[in-house]
């Protein structure tokens, strides 16, 4: 029987060199997906695939703590990492006053084992202060001696930005939009926490609000969320790869030129009257200097106007007796 037309086969020499071909693809891919071992939410980390199962696993430089790199790391967690770290038409919102501005800058935080600031910080030192849930302090500074009984819970925060020059102002809509997309997407912020957004040009103000019922497992904190778009805005970026933040808004870039937060907790800060500043204390002693100067002139006019009198009723005391009588 005659044998039809087949399909010719390489021949196994051939053959051989196409298969270790494909097994080094193979075997390269593997690599490089075994070594892409990294957290996309916090580049301030070290990790390995220590895990379970070689499962990689990353930790907060400075704490050692795990963090899960599905969600962003906490606050206290990053301060400490950056401790450690090498060097590198509406009318506008009123920040209410007990509203709290973070003045104290940088410190070494203490961190529960959840990850969150301990109610007292005393930055590796004897001198201590009790904080809020951002670590924002809210009371004198003492010793080591002072208590601080509870952790009290920032429920809102008020963002303040001023924007650089543009060719026109905003629209309102969108703008409010793409800061509740950005929120939404970037910080992984549930949109029912982002309470309003707020904009008179040069001025945008972004409002988080978020109470401890309100708050279920899993979700992101406000402080969490306020304090990454703050190191966006900065351009510090906590995301590997990213330098700063890059918005726009209908295709204008939104530059920010200034930033300033305040944190209102559940409970009003204790604050003594040594908290008051330099500056207010030189207006209060300018206005104390001119009270005074104020009375001491009018006590001056006064007995001059007095002492006037005085002369001329003894001067007028002084004719009458020297007139001669009829």
């Amino acid at each position: 029987m005659a044998r039809g037309p087949g399909v010719a086969l390489p021949s196994p020499p051939r053959l051989l060199p196409l298969l270790l071909l494909l097994l080094l693809a193979a075997l390269t891919g593997s690599a490089a997906a075994q070594d892409n071992c990294t957290c996309p939410t916090n580049k301030m980390t070290l990790c390995s695939r220590d895990g379970p199962g070689g499962r990689c696993l990353c930790r907060a430089l400075g704490s050692g703590f795990e963090v899960d790199c599905s969600t962003l790391t906490s606050k206290c967690l990053l301060l400490k990492a950056r401790m450690t770290a090498p060097k590198g038409g509406r009318a506008l919102v009123r920040p209410s006053e007990h509203a709290l501005v973070d003045n104290d800058g940088l410190y070494d935080p203490d961190c529960d084992p959840e990850g969150r600031f301990k109610a007292r910080q005393c930055n590796q030192t004897a001198v201590c202060w009790c904080v809020n849930s951002v670590g924002v302090r809210r009371t004198d500074k003492g010793d080591l001696s002072l208590r601080c009984d509870e952790l009290v819970r920032t429920h809102h925060i008020l963002i303040d930005l001023r924007h650089g020059p543009s060719a026109r102002s905003f629209n309102r809509s969108d703008l409010d939009a793409e800061l509740r997309r950005l929120f939404r997407e970037r910080y992984r912020l549930r949109p029912t926490f982002v309470a309003a957004v707020h904009y008179e040009q040069p001025t945008i103000q972004i409002e988080l609000r978020q109470n401890a019922s309100q708050k279920g497992p899993g979700d992101v904190d406000i402080a969490d969320a306020a304090y990454y778009f703050e190191r966006d805005v900065k351009g510090e970026s906590l995301f590997p790869g990213h330098g700063g933040l890059d918005m726009n808004v209908n295709g204008e870039p939104l530059r920010v030129e200034r930033t300033l937060i305040y944190y209102l907790d559940e409970k009003p800060p204790q604050f003594s009257m040594k908290r008051l500043t330099s500056g207010l204390i030189a207006v209060i002693v300018v206005v104390v200097v001119a009270l005074v100067a104020g009375v001491v002139v009018l006590v001056v006019s006064n007995w001059r106007k007095t002492g006037k009198y005085k002369k001329v009723e003894i001067k007028e005391l002084g004719e009458l007796r020297k007139e001669p009588s009829l």
